[in-house]
């Protein structure tokens, strides 16, 4: 059997109603890399982990910005808050995945999301930052595209085969501090991280800055899913059955 990897997901509000919705991209990157795609709709914290109690692993999708109160700032102007419900919703999917020792995939926002759930911080606007030299926000189509260096030996070298990656880039935030037990393992030219993992052996809780969803026709951006779609299995076989 497939494993099945759960999806967090956004709201949205379409002609006055409130919808659940994510971007097919990631639905389609999990079942090209031989996983079955769930999605968790942001709800409370039991009803969440009760839908993660159905699945082998976890990615935690893109989106808008975690309140800066988290790690004790003030908020930046060029902050756009994602809904309160789905930051309570996330970050308990993302302690219990952690405490679980569930393979957990973050991308974009899920890095940052992981890095906050640690006790780490972010940056809150990539641009303001005097080191920051390339496009980071890449707002347009198609995005930006950088040069990522990945260290040698490290859980993101092994799955890409590679020490540099080029990426695509859509973000205006990024991890400043990586938090506890994590290990910075990417970063762009200009310094700016772009990959943190826990390097615990046999664990595999890895975050990515950039959108490897929209990169899966390159063999390397695909590695990301079937690597965690490959240990979500190990894990199912280990911890429980089905």
């Amino acid at each position: 059997m497939k494993p099945r990897i759960a999806l967090t997901a956004g709201l949205s509000v379409l002609d006055g109603r409130e919808r659940v919705h994510l971007p097919v991209a990631y639905v389609e990157a999990v079942a090209a890399a031989g996983g079955t795609p769930m999605v968790i709709p942001p709800a409370d914290a039991a009803s969440a982990e009760e839908v993660l109690a159905a699945a082998h692993g976890l990615l935690v999708i893109g989106g808008d910005d975690l309140d800066p109160c988290l790690w004790g700032e003030p908020r930046n102007a060029q902050t756009s808050l994602i809904d309160p419900r789905r930051q309570r919703s996330d970050l308990a999917i993302v302690a219990a995945a952690d405490a679980s020792g569930m393979p957990v995939l973050g991308i974009c926002l899920g890095i940052q999301e992981m890095a906050v759930h640690r006790g780490g911080r972010l940056i809150q606007h990539v641009p303001d930052e005097p080191s920051a030299t390339l496009d980071h926000v890449g707002s347009g189509r198609p995005r930006a595209m950088h040069n990522v260096a990945i260290v040698a030996g490290s859980l993101l070298a092994r799955i890409l085969r590679t020490d540099a990656v080029v990426a695509n880039s859509s973000h205006h935030q990024a991890v400043r501090e990586p938090g506890r037990g994590m290990r910075v393992v990417a970063r762009t030219s200009d310094g700016v991280i772009e990959g943190i993992e826990d390097p615990t052996p046999g664990r595999f809780f890895l975050g990515v800055q950039w959108h490897p969803e929209d990169l899966i026709d390159r063999p390397p951006h695909l590695a990301l899913f079937e690597a965690v779609c490959l240990a979500a299995a190990v894990w199912r076989d280990g911890n429980q059955e089905g």
